[in-house]
């Protein structure tokens, strides 16, 4: 569609109020050039030989020996030579020297900052390549992301900015087909469903147990199909997936690289070493070999590895003489054929091929690579980065609304020129599975971090005017970042202030806050001027120590706020000069703790807790809690022992040593709180901490620097032991999603050689995990991803810092031993862990919405003084709260005047009796400042119009192929969400 007949479009379906669809990205049929790309661009394959598919291509870590921008450079080669801009430059060129051949790339990242640099010129050359299917994007995200260690929202998008990117560069030839993670260290069934819904026809990686793998080269199951969901119906969720031979290295011998010393392909046979007839009699054996353990009569090679075609000449050159001599022999009687192709191009000849495929419906973790090496670490190494890219993600999701709510004045307003690019790229980027993963050099995980801080900054001056606009207040607002550890100037010195509370969930929250102060008593109002109660406490020691000088509080202000829907409200802060003194603090350990909701018990003689009760249920369970440490293997005495390290976790014993037997209290008891202070040693400490209007427990942790004068590595774990009876089986979330069942010393697809008891039974926990039998269910919510697993009958446990003496020999060739210029003797990191305890039918109900509280938690800002009396002091974006069972996942400027709009069923089809039903939301009465004028339905990545969505269809071998089934909704504007569903849609609108 031409750019007026859009405009026309547009504007009488503005006149109309009707239904809006228009294109998406570049219209491929306005160039002048033939397009031959994607399906159509594949070379032809011959019926009756083996097809050998040779798939040149580049993996190229956004981050990981050295920084996303050393490596986009070239620059510090002293620790890695790799530079992809020279990468690109090489391939491009190659390209164009012969037809016939092909290349794929991933990583956006790269790509876009490559993309800025070209000329007009090159530009049009490469969309050419593109156009023809010789350059073919696969994946297309941002980046390769971890599959472990990441929450779904901010996967889907960074997906959704890759592949927005190539949409809008290259429009339908830009679109990859198919998913592409042949490196992330364990695969997600999480990951496959939104492949599955973002259209993938299929999905390839690289990595997985080793077991698993010589159980499917045997059963010739490597190929397989994947049902990646229990509640959305098949095959929404149903994915292709292929195990690529050889990890994504090219077979042995046969890598033409400048990093590599194979022989090339010597074909002249008046010079010294002819090898022709040696080279091609290696590689028929290994073909032959390869199609053994797979089903088709096609067979893949990856022709490539980490940042390879910097001199693409030398590949290429070699490849098209391996083509030419292997096909050379055809005319001999051989039954060999070998072709330049892509991952589409062969997912293709599979799908052909007609056959029905094996089901798979659990995930690919935990991975290990042979008997003694789990790669569970890093499912817990850097829990600090781990924990501020959550906090990233949530203020991103922030900024993105209040753009949106506060209109073009939150972009070029009072405060300046904010934006959100700048946080997305840089939660985009930590999202690579070596970021938020933890598996990269220390440097590069400070770049992260450092990338992050400079988006917030650039967030904060969106958020400033977008609050300004909807407040009618420019008054200065001040953000406080480090309020774990008590530290806020503006509190800690000021008589009075205001409090704005944004609150980024599509319901109302209760939510506590603690604020740092100097003063015994103050008085705090809400919006309406009514009185809140408010309590102040004494600031734990615990905090005083790993502060180091940053804040002078002695005191926290402690009070309830509640936050209307995707709004703020205003807390008015005073102080009271002649007011009473704090709550007092009293040493030893009370034997309750409780509220309307739980009854907490502790052990007078050992401090620890003993029991949690809920009082609404009666119900009630034996509860025990306490800290302990792995030994983790070193590999300093012999090079046969594999070492833990920021990948791998190998304790040297089943028996963790505990921190401390018991531990020393103190307590506080007020209306607002009741806390116990627990010192298990010089480095580990925990408050238990029980809020008056709580369904929940809060334990908050802090644990560092982890001694080391011993020489010895730990692995610091905090294990809840119970009197549930699990019957070795626990749960935990994938992707922060779906929840999954695991079995101790078990996986449901290969019968388990166990060699490793521990390790081999963790596995990612990424917001919460849960153990469970008949009566009691006891859900543990976290507030990052952490590994841990169910060892005991009746335990839960989880990691939740790490720091090693000796590199695990993967690559990164640096111990995970952090410090910092804060704590030069070893980092200090602190987290919180909610428990509630249900009976199971009804379990959801509660962690549900406590998950989705700690991942999108509210923001607060703080102005100085007395507020403008005109001051607006609360706001909501909805006009009425959305259903328990919604979530509203995404509220983002897509451009002038319209907004991505994603709303999520956040209940699985089983979990519960109230929540797990279809729910119907009607978009024009969703918001209270916007007017919904056009709608159009995307798919989840949000770059194809779902009704255009069209996958390549797949038969398992047990069953029928499942027929895609459309539900109808009530009305144009009325959407029907059911169980585990995500619905994308763009919205033209206008500010009321």
């Amino acid at each position: 569609m031409a750019a007026k007949s859009l405009q026309l479009a547009v504007a009488l379906l503005f006149l109309l109020g009707g239904v809006l669809s228009f294109p998406l990205g570049q219209d491929t049929k306005d160039t002048k050039d033939t397009v031959t790309c994607g399906y159509e661009s594949c070379h032809a394959t011959k019926p009756n030989m083996l097809n050998v598919h040779l798939v040149p291509h580049t993996h190229d870590d956004v981050g990981w020996l050295k920084t996303v921008d050393q490596y986009f450079y070239g620059d510090r080669n002293d620790i890695q030579h790799a530079g992809v801009q020279y990468i690109l430059d090489s391939v491009v060129d190659q390209l164009l020297k012969n037809p016939d051949r092909r290349f794929i790339y991933v990583e956006t990242a790269f790509f876009y900052r490559w993309w800025k640099q070209q000329s007009s010129s090159m530009q049009q050359t490469v969309k050419q390549l593109v156009n023809e299917g010789r350059l073919e994007f696969v994946n297309g995200g941002w980046c390769m992301s971890d599959e472990a260690t990441t929450h779904y929202s901010a996967v889907i998008d960074q997906m959704t900015m890759g592949l927005r990117f190539l949409n809008e560069t290259f429009g339908a030839c830009g679109r990859p087909r198919v998913a592409w993670h042949i490196d992330p260290f364990g695969h997600a069934r999480e990951h496959a469903s939104m492949f599955a819904q973002m259209g993938y026809d299929g999905f390839f990686f690289g990595r997985l147990d080793y077991q698993d793998r010589n159980r499917r080269m045997l059963a010739k199951e490597q190929e397989l199909l994947w049902r990646a969901s229990d509640s959305l119906t098949p095959p929404v969720a149903d994915l292709f997936t292929g195990i690529l031979p050889n990890g994504y290295n090219p077979p042995e011998g046969f890598c033409w690289d400048q990093s590599c010393d194979d022989p090339p392909i010597r074909d002249d046979p008046d010079l010294e070493d002819y090898n022709v007839d040696d080279v091609v009699r290696r590689f028929l054996t290994i073909a032959n070999s390869q199609s053994m353990v797979y089903k088709t009569n096609h067979i893949i090679m990856t022709m490539g590895s980490d940042f390879q075609y910097e001199n693409a000449n030398l590949w290429y050159k070699n490849l098209d003489k391996l083509i030419r001599y292997v096909n050379a022999l055809q005319s001999n009687g051989s039954k060999v054929n070998v072709l330049y192709s892509t991952p589409s191009c062969y997912l293709q000849e599979l799908h052909r091929a007609n056959l029905t495929w094996a089901l798979k419906t659990d995930d690919f973790f935990p991975y290990a690579d042979s008997a003694h090496d789990f790669w569970t670490g890093y499912f817990t190494s850097r829990p600090a980065l781990k924990r501020y890219e959550r906090i990233s993600n949530s203020n991103l999701q922030t900024c993105n609304q209040l753009e949106v709510l506060g209109g073009p004045v939150s972009r070029k307003g009072p405060f300046g020129e904010g934006d959100s690019q700048t946080m997305k790229k840089a939660m985009a980027v930590a999202q690579h599975h070596d970021a938020v993963s933890g598996t990269e050099k220390q440097h590069v995980a400070n770049d992260y971090a450092r990338k992050l801080a400079n988006g917030w900054q650039h967030c904060q001056v969106l958020v400033s005017n977008s609050l300004a606009a909807l407040t009618d207040s420019s008054a200065k607002r001040i953000y406080c970042d480090n309020l774990n550890i008590s530290v806020c100037p503006l509190t800690e010195s000021s008589k009075k202030f205001s409090v704005n509370v944004y609150n980024p969930l599509a319901r109302p929250v209760t939510w506590p806050v603690r604020l740092p102060v100097n003063g015994t008593a103050y008085t705090v109002s809400d919006a309406n001027g009514k009185p809140v109660d408010c309590q102040v406490v004494s600031v734990s020691k615990a905090t005083q120590e790993v502060r180091r000088n940053r804040g002078f509080a002695v005191n926290e202000l402690v009070f309830q706020v509640q936050a209307p829907p995707l709004g703020y409200t205003t807390y008015s802060v005073s102080l009271l000069q002649h007011g009473p003194p704090p709550a007092s603090t009293q040493r030893g350990t009370p034997t309750v703790i409780q509220n309307k909701f739980l009854k907490v018990t502790f052990d007078a003689d050992t401090g620890l807790l003993s029991s949690l009760s809920n009082l609404e249920t009666q119900q009630s369970i034996k509860l025990t809690q306490n800290f302990y440490w792995y030994n983790a293997s070193d590999g300093n005495n012999s090079l046969s022992i594999q070492p833990s390290g920021a990948y791998i976790f190998r304790p040297n014993s089943s028996t963790p040593f505990v921190i401390g037997k018991t531990a020393k209290t103190e307590s506080i008891q007020t209306s607002a709180v009741q806390e116990v202070r627990q010192w298990f040693s010089p480095w580990v400490s925990q408050v238990v901490r029980l809020y008056a209007d709580s369904r929940a427990l809060e334990l908050e942790w802090t644990v560092g620097p982890v001694p080391i004068h011993d020489s010895l590595g730990k692995e610091v774990i905090t294990r809840l032991d119970t009197s549930i009876n699990t019957d070795e089986y626990f749960y935990t979330d994938s992707n922060g999603r779906e929840m999954l069942q695991r079995k101790k010393d078990f996986r449901p697809t290969w019968q388990l050689k166990q060699s490793e008891p521990i390790a081999g039974n963790y596995y990612p926990i990424n917001s919460r995990a849960f153990i469970k039998d008949d009566v009691d269910q006891l859900t543990v919510v976290t507030d990052r991803s952490q590994g841990g697993g169910s060892i005991h009958n009746g335990s839960l446990e989880i990691m939740l810092h790490r720091r090693l003496l000796y590199d695990d020999v993967r690559g990164v060739a640096e111990p995970l031993n952090e410090t910092s210029h804060i704590f030069p003797e070893g980092l200090v990191v602190r987290g919180r862990l909610l428990l509630s305890l249900d009976r199971p039918p009804s379990a959801a109900d509660a962690h549900r919405p406590l998950a989705e509280e700690v991942v999108l938690q509210p923001l607060l800002t703080f102005t100085d003084g007395d507020l403008h009396p005109n001051t607006r002091l609360e706001f909501s974006g909805l006009q009425a709260a959305l259903p328990p069972a919604v979530h509203l996942l995404t509220l983002s400027q897509w451009d002038e005047d319209s907004v991505l709009l994603r709303l999520e069923h956040q209940f699985q089809s089983w979990e519960s009796k109230v929540n797990s039903q279809p729910v119907t939301v009607n978009l024009q009465k969703l918001f209270s400042t916007l007017d919904v004028l056009g709608v159009s339905e995307l798919n989840l990545s949000a770059n194809q119009w779902k009704g255009e969505m069209k996958r390549f269809d797949w038969t398992p071998q047990k069953g029928d192929k499942p027929l895609l089934k459309t539900f109808e909704d009530p009305s144009t504007w009325e959407v029907a969400l059911r169980p585990m569903e995500i619905r994308t849609f763009l919205l033209r609108v206008s500010l009321r």
